[in-house]
């Protein structure tokens, strides 16, 4: 059983369904211990903390004006919990705000629907204690070219937040968003997230999530989509920052003709460790997917892919791949890789491949014979191999940060002499 260091006690004035959650939360929390790898869906990964030493973050208040501006046609910021909403206009036919101030009629019904309160510890402590969260509805026959951003931070130092986004798309439309994780190098947090989605028919909608929490932040993410017929979801993870950082992800292909694209791309430096957790399940006829990751670690850094690809029974037609691909620079850094497939149906179309190694040394001696130095000829052979994954991010902004941030962790390493 864990326990908190600190909690805030229960808040009188939570409307029915989210108290209903937090005592269902609860109730599993009781029985639940910090996991083990000796667990399937822990293995490869010691956590080197205990979330019972953490307390319960007090929320941070902010004013829309303290919202980094970047491009796209709205913005939250959620700073340890406390959401401040950008005053501007939206489109007509989108709603997106805090679920407590503006949001119940859109997604009372989803709120904590999508995730099992009892699956862990840290969605069990979630839904046990968070009491607001992140709404974007997106109306039937609406469409928004531009990207919603949701800017999350943690700045308290032994507290745990608990950020919560959910997404409701009707039928007939289409919207992205994304997601920036950051905290200062310093803060020493747990932050335990979850976004749901729902993606109506015929709708698409695009989740870009970049990571780039500090150097002491452990997070726990889980991300879970459920698609209708001839629904499309997008969902990419850029993983950059964190002590641990860990992505659960679940989608449901429920509906006939649903399509499901992931995109991923991490490069951990230091003693990080990446963890990675992908599982799609086809439930619809004529289903498809696509998992696509690449990643590097350098140094003491850690990487972690398991990927499962579920074909029901009657998921006829399903055609659905995933592939991993990872450069281990250094000695003491290490990427493990296990994709699976499981399948019930017997007219599908499925594949799977992960690839472990250096840099190429075949390269690098070409690239030397054409006038580059061994060192320019790394960074080109790193830009190479992570390109092939940046052209699928779907926003240019997102696509050019993080060539550089690539760039830049590469030629730190190897100023430092650790590639």
């Amino acid at each position: 059983m864990v326990s908190l260091k600190s909690h805030p006690p229960i808040d009188p004035t939570l409307p029915t369904w989210i108290a209903d959650l937090q005592q269902s939360a609860a109730a599993a929390l009781a029985d639940l211990a910090m996991p083990s790898p000796k667990l399937e869906e822990w293995r490869y990964v010691d956590l080197g903390f205990d979330v019972g030493t953490f307390g319960m973050a007090a929320k941070g208040q902010h004013s829309s004006l303290d919202i980094p501006f970047r491009s796209g046609v709205g913005a939250l910021a959620v700073t340890d919990g406390g959401i401040a909403e950008l005053v501007n206009e939206l489109p007509t036919g989108v709603s997106f705000g805090s679920v407590r101030r503006s949001g119940e009629e859109y997604v009372a019904e989803r709120f904590g629907a999508g995730i099992p309160g009892g699956r862990d510890v840290f969605t069990a402590i979630h839904q046990a204690f968070a009491d607001d969260g992140a709404f974007l509805h997106i109306s039937s026959g609406t469409a928004v070219a531009e990207p919603f951003t949701l800017e999350i931070s943690a700045t308290q130092s032994g507290m745990i937040s608990l950020p919560h986004l959910t997404v409701v798309v009707e039928d007939n439309a289409e919207a992205s968003a994304i997601v920036y994780f950051t905290s200062e190098e310093d803060v020493e947090a747990v932050v335990l997230s979850q976004v749901e989605v729902t993606i109506g028919k015929n709708s698409h909608f695009k989740l870009t999530v970049v990571q780039q929490w500090g150097d002491k932040t452990r997070a726990v993410a889980d991300v879970a989509y459920t698609m209708a017929d001839n629904a499309t979801g997008t969902f990419t993870e850029i993983g950059l920052g964190g002590a641990y950082s860990r992505i659960r992800f679940d989608a449901k292909l429920v509906g006939n003709g649903s399509h499901m694209e992931i995109v991923g791309a991490y490069f951990g430096d230091s003693d990080q460790v990446l963890d990675y957790r992908y599982f799609l399940d086809h439930i619809g006829v004529g289903t498809t997917s696509n998992m696509f990751l690449k990643g590097a670690v350098e140094d003491d850094a850690e990487s972690v892919f398991t990927g499962m690809i579920r074909i029901e029974e009657g998921a006829q037609k399903t055609n659905a791949h995933q592939t991993n691909r990872n450069l281990i620079l250094s000695d003491g850094a290490s990427a493990q890789s296990v994709p699976n497939l499981e399948i019930l149906a017997n007219d599908v179309r499925c594949g799977h491949g992960s690839t472990m190694g250096p840099l190429d040394k075949d390269q690098r001696y070409y690239l030397m014979s054409r006038g580059l130095d061994k060192a320019q000829a790394d960074r080109l052979q790193v830009k190479g191999f992570f390109e092939e994954a940046l052209v699928k991010v779907p926003h240019q902004q997102i696509r050019d940060e993080l060539r550089i941030a690539i760039n830049d962790k590469f030629v730190a390493a190897q100023s430092e002499g650790r590639v």
